[in-house]
């Protein structure tokens, strides 16, 4: 039994399909299925069972592929610091997340760690969902992920780091405007900017909305949240987002509180923390702390209430103690 045979066996379990994982590996078909048989032969039981339209892993085969499958991952992101460690302070790190996550969020982080570690090369990739975000993880296609903090998921580690409050985008003459906060009866009249089904979010949203005896049916809908507080602003619709901190919002949107609603959690998700390469820790470290030293007025505060923190497609920094709030990760 080799690596290799277990690094065949889990993406032939994942793909369903010897044929599909031979064209993807640039191998022939009956060398794909030489790594199965081998480990069938020493283990002493069939893996796999052949169907018409693929193969799919037996009892035995369910197994070992959940083993393997933790297994590889710990031992690539093992490989992975061992490498980066010979290397020095160079390198490449790769960050999945929302399409304006960086600037919500990890602005000043950036700058910062680009100024301590000048020659690691930073990637970031988009997703548009968290699910998307933790198949990158599994696939080893990216060593952090920033997400919304939602249920566990198998082979995924998540760290919430601030909570988000929620907001009611409006246009400024509105009526609702005006509001130092609305409630659900408030809600069940609006003309409600739905956000991404498949985003942890949007799923979040309409799943509280039906408790509040609030109907989330909507003809409108947006890929991120920065979006659905711009359709607001132009006066298509009212939109439900999370509030981030930062200065108020330009143009004539404004932002009131729904106390109503209970928080949404975003932070990181890797696969092993223990794992993490100094140099993806050190990233993390560095958004944390700016994070931290970041604050804004909380959500119906201050001398523009009613104009508070500009929500978008991440997260934003989180005042202390004061409408969004940073949880203790490390």
């Amino acid at each position: 039994m080799t690596l290799d045979d277990l690094r065949t066996f889990v993406a032939v379990c994942e793909a369903g399909s010897l044929s599909a994982v031979a064209r993807e590996q640039h191998r022939t078909q009956p060398a794909v299925s030489q790594h199965v048989r081998r480990l069938e032969r020493e283990l002493g039981l069939g893996l796999l069972e052949r169907r018409p339209r693929g193969v799919t892993p037996t009892h035995a085969g369910r197994i070992l592929y959940a083993a393997a499958a933790e297994g590889i991952g710990g031992i690539d992101l093992a490989l992975r610091r061992l490498r980066e460690l010979l290397d020095g302070e160079t390198g490449s790190l790769r960050i999945t997340t929302g399409a304006t996550t960086v600037r919500h969020f990890m602005a000043e982080a950036v700058v910062a760690y680009r100024e301590r570690y000048p020659g690691v090369s930073l990637e970031f990739q988009t997703e548009n969902s968290s699910r998307g975000c933790f198949a990158a993880l599994a696939a080893d296609d990216a060593d952090l992920a920033w997400i919304t903090i939602g249920p566990p998921v198998r082979g995924i580690e998540q760290r919430p780091v601030v909570e988000l409050p929620w907001v009611l985008a409006v246009r400024d003459d509105d009526p609702l405007a005006e509001k130092s906060a609305v409630g659900p009866g408030d809600l069940a009249g609006i003309q409600h900017i739905r956000l991404p089904g498949n985003s942890t979010s949007g799923s979040r949203l309409d799943s509280q909305l039906p408790r509040l005896g609030v109907p989330s049916a909507s003809a409108t809908s947006v890929a991120d949240w920065d979006t659905a507080v711009l359709l607001a602003e132009l006066g298509l619709g009212h939109a439900l987002v999370p509030a981030m901190p930062g200065p108020p919002p330009p143009g004539r949107v404004r932002l009131v509180p729904v106390p109503a609603l209970p928080p949404l959690s975003v932070g990181w998700a890797v696969r092993q923390w223990e794992a993490l390469s100094p140099l993806a820790r050190a990233f993390a470290d560095a958004v944390d702390r700016s994070l931290a030293e970041r604050s804004g007025p909380a959500p119906g505060e201050g001398e523009d209430a009613g104009r508070e923190d500009l929500p978008g497609a991440g997260a934003g920094p989180p005042p202390r103690n004061r409408g969004v709030t940073r949880k203790g990760v490390r």
